[in-house]
């Protein structure tokens, strides 16, 4: 059956696929240490899952709201009230997952043949988001340089008479690296000079280490912010996430919505309000330290073990390390390394282009037993 013309751009998230056949080596009976897929560890609290047992005996399992319930909305805007911001909770957009909330973003804002500059290397479903919907992503090739993050200088260079919109991640995935809050305002202020728009990604918000965590809404109520249940909170498969955004896109954002997902998950929903509150919050600030923690133990030994890594992730919980010693092609040293020492990690081909084949990124979001146990692996496997 014929598809359409736009999949012939839409590529694999290859990723899974390594995934897929770590999970076939793992039904053979194989011991597979995965630190290929960026999903916490952690169990939900108790205190979560409580919550979604009571949504489910009170029968909370019909169509919410297009745009989230209100206590949730409300307790969303409450949560910038750390950083000094003051956020409207109509301004906040519950959505299935934080993919649900930029595909929106992308369908509400970018006309067919309009360009969105990103990094390369990025998370790779932005790019297919931004083609889906007929515009055009723009990736401009980043290096340790800058931190693998965008400069105003780079975004002023390639902006073009097409180009309407900037994507950037802090922290960001692979890297896990942090876009710096001065040169974020230079970001918008050219964005800002051209009539565009600013995404911001914060997926990974408070997954910060050895300094506070930010946030773009400081800067501007014209900044476009993303973020997620699923990283912080662990909630990664009851897939439910939110937007902050100016006031004039919440209509047409909301239309979207009603067409797109009719409304967010309902007992997710209410299991994430659970997850706001101050409890919790205790939860999974220890957790963030034991992140920091595995991310010191795993970038100690890769480092031992030969891997450059010449920008230390500040947030997250990825490794984006040079394997060039090893191999020059980062896919073949990733199926090599999983066929013969059970390890699964991600080659760079899946974040872009630039520098693909030089990169891999680790994941270390299992335990320090398994990282301690992938090293030796990962020792044996470069001595043979």
């Amino acid at each position: 059956m014929r598809t359409a013309t736009r999949m012939k751009e839409i590529a694999p998230f290859y990723v899974m696929e390594l995934l897929a056949r770590a999970k076939e080596l793992e039904a053979e009976g194989r011991s597979i240490i995965h630190m290929e897929v960026g999903e916490p560890g952690f169990e939900l609290p108790e205190e979560v899952k409580q919550a979604g047992r009571d949504a489910l005996d009170a029968g909370r399992t019909h169509y919410t709201a297009a745009t989230g319930i209100p206590e949730l909305r409300k307790a969303v805007a409450e949560y910038y009230a750390e950083y000094g911001v003051t956020v409207d909770p109509s301004r906040v957009i519950i959505t299935p997952g934080s993919s649900g909330a930029l595909q929106l973003v992308v369908g509400v804002l970018f006309d067919s043949g309009e360009e969105v500059l990103m990094t390369d290397p990025c998370y790779p479903c932005n790019k297919h988001f931004v083609l889906t919907f007929g515009a055009v992503p723009k990736l401009l090739p980043v290096d340790a340089g800058s931190n693998f993050q965008l400069t105003a200088e780079k975004v002023a260079a390639a902006w073009g008479p097409q180009t309407r919109g900037v994507i950037v991640a802090s922290p960001s995935n692979p890297t896990g690296t942090l876009l710096e809050e001065s040169e974020l305002e230079k970001i918008f202020q050219v964005v800002e000079k051209n009539d565009g728009v600013l995404i911001v990604d914060e997926i990974y918000h408070k997954l910060v280490f050895g300094r506070p965590s930010c946030t773009a809404l400081a800067l501007s109520d014209r900044i476009i912010v993303l973020n997620s249940f699923s990283k912080y909170h662990g909630m990664t498969g009851l897939r439910v996430g939110w937007m902050v955004v100016p006031e004039e896109l919440i209509q047409p954002l909301t239309r979207l919505t009603q067409n797109l997902f009719i409304s967010p998950p309902s007992l997710s929903q209410y299991m994430a309000l659970r997850a706001l509150e101050s409890d919790c919050t205790v939860i999974f600030e220890e957790r963030r330290r034991t992140f920091e923690k595995r991310r010191d133990l795993l970038l100690a030994g890769l480092r031992k073990l030969g891997f450059s890594i010449s920008a230390v992730p500040e947030g997250a919980f990825y490794i984006y390390a040079n394997c060039s010693a090893f191999s020059d092609n980062s896919m073949i040293f990733c199926y090599a390394l999983l066929e013969n020492a059970g390890v699964a990690i991600t080659p760079g081909k899946d974040f872009g282009t630039h520098q693909a084949k030089s990169h891999v990124r680790f994941a270390c979001t299992g335990s320090s037993a398994e990282i301690e146990e992938a090293l030796r692996r990962l020792h044996t496997f470069l001595q043979s």
